[in-house]
């Protein structure tokens, strides 16, 4: 993980008005709503699910896939799929524009994200993400050899992790490099022949006239004030997400090629929609 993205000078706050907080309390109240009668199915579901099924989730990653899908149409923003997600043992590689893409990716398929470990101390995010099973990671190389080891299990397991390569969210408009050190745990004996890694690109476009980098979300941006802005717009914009072919990590050299290759179909993705 890196600090955060500063990039280009982030927009002046908009007024919300009164018919925008009209907006921000429906749509808060019916996506908090939605968020806790999943919690209250998947919960006790998982207390089943985890005695039978251990580290593999079958059942509950797709009521979190419903929970984002519809959080995104109470939202308003409309959503584009386009490609297939992977099957079998595999991760997932993606642009990082905003706290959005927490809705945006799960609602596509059944993932696990990997996040920074601060997470998991944060209030109400942090146990939203324990319960649907994020990993989380230190930013410390001592640490290196043991979340490795975690990678291995959790995807030996069946599970999708999901990383963000380039570290840190942006302004929506650009794909930054990749970062390679992640791609490492890929190449272990017991993953390199089995995984695959797909990279999925996520773009975002504002309403029609609104500031194009609406939903970017980077450099000192506060999360509420910004989730707040985005409830209240009029009119929403729309996100695509593009998945694209998996790449083979035994037809790669090493992580660095790896990435390259992951980062080239993220970029091309991400300009061309």
């Amino acid at each position: 993980m890196s600090v955060t993205w500063e990039g280009d000078e982030p927009p002046g706050p908009m007024s919300i008005g009164i018919l925008g907080w009209v907006r921000v309390i429906l749509r808060g109240l019916a996506i908090l709503g939605t968020v806790i009668l999943g919690l209250a199915i998947l919960l006790p579901l998982r207390l089943i699910e985890r005695p039978i099924h251990g580290m593999f989730r079958p059942w509950t990653p797709y009521i979190t896939r419903i929970v984002c899908r519809l959080s995104l149409v109470w939202m308003g923003l409309g959503y584009e799929r386009r490609g297939t997600p992977m099957h079998g043992a595999g991760a997932i590689v993606a642009n990082h524009s905003s706290w959005l893409d927490i809705f945006t990716l799960n609602a596509g398929d059944r993932v696990y994200f990997v996040s920074k470990s601060e997470v998991a101390g944060w209030p109400g995010i942090g146990f939203l993400a324990r319960a649907t099973g994020t990993v989380f990671i230190a930013r410390d190389r001592k640490e290196a050899r043991a979340q490795t080891e975690l990678f291995k299990t959790r995807l030996m397991a069946g599970q999708r992790l999901l990383f963000f390569p380039e570290g840190t969210s942006t302004d929506g408009w650009r794909v930054l490099p990749f970062k390679s050190t992640l791609f490492e745990a890929f190449f272990a004996d017991s993953l390199r022949d089995v995984l695959s890694v797909q990279p999925v690109s996520v773009t975002y476009h504002a309403p029609d006239g609104g500031e194009p980098r609406t939903y970017g979300w980077w450099g000192e941006m506060e999360f509420g004030p910004h989730l707040l802005h985005t409830l209240a717009l009029p009119r929403q914009g729309r996100v695509v997400v593009v998945y694209h072919d998996p790449v083979r990590v035994a037809e790669t050299v090493d992580r660095k090629a790896l990435a390259a290759a992951c980062e080239a179909a993220v970029r091309g993705g991400h300009e061309l929609v």
